[in-house]
Order: C-alpha cells, then structure tokens, then sequence
C-alpha cells in the first residue's frame, strides 16, 4: 500500500491512497468462491457455477463492494500508521482504477491541533470580595414576595411596573405589519420587552382609552430592513393591574422548603442561599479570568472547523431551547433563523478552552477526585426539591455522570492554574458580585 500525505493546512491533511491489486483481487475472489456455493442459475446445480461464469455475472458488483470496504480498511490502517487524530469522519473522493489492476482514491481530513504546554504563571486575577447583609437579604425577600404576588385591576393610569392589556396595530409607510400587531397582549411597563418609546407612550393611559404612537424601530432591530423605519402604532388599553406582593406567611415560606410560619428560620434559609450564590458567582468571575489568561497564551492556537461547526449547533440548540422552541421540528429552518455568524466566537472560543484544558489535564496527570465528583453532584442536586433522587439519577447515567467528571476536572485545573496566578481582591457589593457571575457565566454558558 502506498501513502502520501500533503499538509494543505494548519490542520487540514490530503492523503493519497494506492492499493494494490493483489490485494483487491484476492478478496473480490474469496467473494465470489464463498457467492457460488449458495448462488443459483439456470442450467446450473447449486454450487456448480463454474468460477468464470460468477465473474462475468458478478465480478464488477462484488469488485465495488470490496472497493469500498478495501477503502474504509486501508484509510483506519493509515491513520494509525502515520499517528494521524481525526476530528471528524474523513471525506473520501471516489478513486481511479490505477494500470495492472490497483486503485487509488483521496482522503482529506482534518486533525486536531499540536498542544505546546506554556507558562502562564503570574498572570493577574481579581478575586470580588462581598457579604451578604441584612439589608441584602431584605431586598432578596421583597423579589420573591413579588414573585409570588397576585395583580390586580385598578381604575388609575397605568405606570411604570403595572400589568397591562391592551391591543396593538402596527403600520408601516401605509402597510399593515401584522408580526408587530397583536389583540390581547399582556405585558408588564417598564420591562423593556417593547421597542423604544412604546412602554413610554402607554405610561398614563387608563382602561378604554385609544392612543396612537408616531415611533421608530431601533437601528439594531433585527429585521434589517425596518431598522430606523417609521411605524405608527393604535394603542387600545383594555385593563391595568397592579401587583400585590405576597404576604410573609406559611404559604410563602413553604415555597423554598421552609416549613411553618417563623419568619426568622426563613430569613436564615434565604441568607443561606444567597450565600451560596455569592460563593457561586465569585468563583465563576475568578476562574473566567484564568480561561482568560489561556485563551490569551494561546492566541494562535487555530480551532478545527469541524469542531466549531459542532458546538455552533450545540449552542443554537440551546438558545432555542430558552425560547421554548422544539429545535427538532422540521418546519423550523434554526439554521436560516439563528445563523453560524450568530455563535462563531463563542463556539470557536469553547472548543480553543477544551482542547487547551485537555492538553493541560494530560501533562498534569489529573485524575476524577471521587470526593470531588459526589460534591459535584451533590450542588447539583441541592437546587431540586429531592437532591437524594437526583443524585442517585446521576450516577445512575453514566452519560450524565461523564458529564460532571468532566467539569469537576476542568475545575481542578484551573484552580490548579490559579495557584500560579497574581491574586488581587476587589471590594463590592453582594449586587455587584452577582452580577460579575452573572456576566461571567454568560460568557463562558457554564
């Protein structure tokens, strides 16, 4: 068999396959020996076709198959031969018949990138450094009071906060835009969920009076073509509602798994879960810093593209999945809706992250903490009514259970990268740590 491989890029390999016709041959007869012995034709006993009459009959048939077979055979004998690591299946072009019987075909493919381990150490990272106060967990209690809250009708003009139903007719230079009209619409002012000016305009409106709004559509709007664009909207309040926060009681408490009705025990549960999201969102901003600091260190790294393409997909699925869209459905074109543009730097910068973890995970020797792994699982667990059940979930799925082995070692790597880090703390409020987490996770979508 002869080989030759051809860098065409940083990753991308050309292998040019021979094999010989010996090899082919003695299969496509081994074939056609094994054929004839069930094989039946007119004139013949079973198992009597003479061997020359099979090749006339079936020769070429069976020559594609093995063709095929002979192909997929030598390309995994080339990969392991020449230490090749694939990313993705290789592409194989249909090859040509080669003088005295051989075949040649082409295999690209590409692999995975060359992992140097560099020294980052003394790379700067600041660690927010808050508390959860009284007046903290006050504010966290009124959230969930009106979480919990019920609205109800009032005769008054509506502002900011209020519920709201209403009818919309948008038009646009004359033309009616039904996509940005709607009968019966709830939302509640002062959320932003609206264009700019339209939550305005509806401030100090009553129930039964008609409004009709001159506005423009942003200019980052999402349909190109209505950026900047005028649009009137007609206005038809029909209800104004105002919310009542739930009262501190049994009711609410048992909510968030506090039992009874002793305000103090339940404030202690909220701080104590407060705390929790604090440590949470601390450690998140600290250890996007590190990811930081290599995606830094490896800036020339190149992602393979097939890779990329995956976890794009990955992540389309995801976003519209927290639209409460079915992404399997095959009148939904999610690639036309939600195109690659939309997740190329956060899909590239992922896989960068992964395969720069690995390499780092392997030159370390790291291995799964057993201790670790049932920590892991076991935070997982404690934001679901029964932890115990969904722990025993877990490690009752291996594919899941992989999943966190993966992340408890990542985790251990960069601690262990942290150690080496320059250390700086940053002063804030438990608001302003949360939001770092908040921003943190966002951009990493841990």
């Amino acid at each position: 068999m002869q080989v030759s491989i051809e860098t065409t890029s940083k990753l991308e390999r050309r292998l040019t396959v021979g094999v010989p016709a010996e090899t082919i041959d003695s299969q496509v007869e081994e074939r056609l020996q094994q054929a004839r012995k069930t094989v039946r034709l007119p004139g013949f006993r079973p198992g009597k076709v003479p061997l020359k009459i099979m090749r006339q009959r079936f020769g070429n048939g069976v020559r594609e198959e093995v063709l095929v077979e002979v192909m997929g055979q030598s390309l995994q004998q080339v990969i392991v031969q020449e230490k090749l690591l694939p990313v993705d299946k290789p592409t194989i072009q249909m090859g040509r018949e080669l003088d005295g019987g051989g075949f040649e075909y082409i295999a690209t493919l590409e692999v995975f990138p060359e992992i140097e381990v560099l020294d980052i150490a003394g790379f700067p990272v600041e660690k927010p450094v808050a508390e959860v106060r009284d007046e903290d967990v006050d504010n966290i209690i009124e959230l969930l009071r009106r979480q919990h809250g019920t609205w109800t009708p009032v005769e008054r003009a509506a502002q900011d906060g209020d519920r709201v139903t209403l009818d919309l007719a948008a038009t646009s230079g004359g033309e009616s835009l039904a996509d940005s009209s709607d009968e019966g619409e709830v939302f509640t002012l002062g959320s932003g969920g609206m264009i700019p000016g339209l939550e305005d305009g509806i401030v100090g409106m009553t129930a039964g009076e008609e409004k009709t709004l001159a506005l423009n559509f942003p200019e980052d709007y999402y349909e190109e073509e209505r950026r900047g664009a005028a649009v009137e909207f007609a206005v038809t309040l029909h209800k104004v509602e105002e919310l009542e926060p739930a009262p501190l009681d049994s009711e609410l408490f048992s909510a968030y798994d506090v039992e009874g009705d002793d305000e103090t025990l339940f404030r202690a549960e909220v701080k104590q879960n407060m705390a929790r999201e604090l440590r949470s969102a601390v450690e998140a901003w600290v250890r996007q810093q590190v990811m930081d600091a290599l995606i830094g260190a490896y800036a020339e790294l190149e992602a393979p593209a097939a890779l990329i393409r995956q976890e794009t997909g990955r992540l389309r699925k995801a976003m519209f999945e927290r639209l409460g869209v079915n992404a399997e459905n095959k009148n939904v074109n999610i690639e036309s809706i939600l195109p690659d543009e939309l997740f190329a730097d956060k899909a590239t910068r992922r896989v960068k992250m992964a395969l720069i973890l690995s390499a780092l995970i392997s030159h370390h020797g790291l291995e799964v903490d057993a201790d670790a792994l049932r920590r892991a699982v076991e935070s997982i667990a404690s934001t679901y009514q029964h932890p115990e059940e969904v722990v025993n979930w877990y490690y009752a799925n291996q594919e899941q259970l992989s999943g966190v082995k993966s992340q408890v070692l990542e985790n251990s790597m960069l601690d262990e990268l942290l150690k080496s880090a320059t250390l700086s703390d940053r002063a804030c409020t438990y608001q302003e740590a949360i939001a770092l987490g908040q921003q943190a996770n966002q951009y990493l979508n841990r």
